[in-house]
């Protein structure tokens, strides 16, 4: 690849969870020692933004996002749509969410999950940044939502994060523009359906992540997941794609780059 990337993205993960946070130093220093060149750490509450913040100022290969997780859609309801777009303001926060619909657990009204999605689909095409969308057992109203937006009011950039749902999610986001990103769910050996979606993947739309501290991929299932084990869900893809590993960290890497392109590669000695 023209670009040389030499290293792995995780493209979403939680440094601030428990599992995470209490031994942060040595987390993130095995994810550098593992090839992980860029973290994004993924903002799901408000009240624990700063805290992300920090972690993202602290360290030149971490950004943040800002946003509010659908399961917290009742304890903080009706975001301002400044409260959004003031903290997207900061230099190191790169993304709107993570944000969406989850109607597996329903952990608020969906009334109100939906409306703090739209307000964060707003953010991003304000702001001009990416939305990082969660879905599960919703994907009708997903892609409702998300293509009344865009006839309203333009369209955005965004891609649906720790993607397992169908290919008929897949064909519909992928045609709106949006990417995927891939966590460790894929390397499971009842992820056979997502798999073949996965096989069927655009290279120039695919992302590659932990969602750590949860979903730890083959060879770590059981284990607390962590950044550093993106490279093995990155090994798996390459594998399904029928490329080198070389290839798809760079692809996935530059993919990260060009959609989240708030966030600066890192500067490597002798550059």
């Amino acid at each position: 690849m023209a670009d040389g990337f030499g290293y792995l993205v995780d493209s979403h993960c939680h440094l601030n969870y428990k599992g995470l946070r209490e031994d942060e130093g040595a987390v993130i220093g095995r994810a550098r020692a593992a090839g992980v060149g860029t973290m994004l750490t993924i903002n799901t509450k408000l009240r624990e933004f700063d805290e992300c913040l920090r972690i993202a100022e602290a360290n030149a290969d971490i950004y943040a996002s800002v946003g509010i997780h659908p399961h917290e859609a009742e304890n903080e309801p009706n975001v301002a749509l400044g409260e959004l777009t003031k903290r997207a303001a900061h230099p190191k926060v790169v993304g709107i969410g993570e944000t969406g619909l989850d109607y597996y657990y329903d952990n608020a009204p969906r009334d109100l999950q939906q409306a703090n999605f739209r307000t964060h689909i707003r953010a991003a095409r304000e702001t001009g940044l990416p939305v990082i969308i969660h879905t599960r057992d919703a994907d009708e109203d997903c892609v409702a939502i998300l293509g009344q937006e865009i006839a309203e009011g333009g369209p955005f950039k965004g891609l649906i994060h720790c993607f397992t749902a169908s290919q008929w999610l897949a064909d519909e986001v992928l045609a709106m523009g949006l990417s995927i990103s891939i966590s460790g769910i894929v390397t499971f050996k009842s992820a056979k359906d997502l798999q073949a979606t996965v096989k069927a993947l655009p290279m120039d739309r695919l992302l590659v992540e932990t969602d750590a501290p949860f979903l730890a991929p083959v060879p770590h299932r059981g284990k607390v997941c962590e950044p550093a084990f993106v490279a093995d869900t990155a090994r798996f893809v390459a594998d399904l794609k029928g490329v080198s590993f070389e290839e798809l960290q760079e692809v996935t890497t530059a993919n990260f780059f060009r959609l989240f392109d708030k966030a600066k590669p890192p500067v490597r000695a002798g550059e």
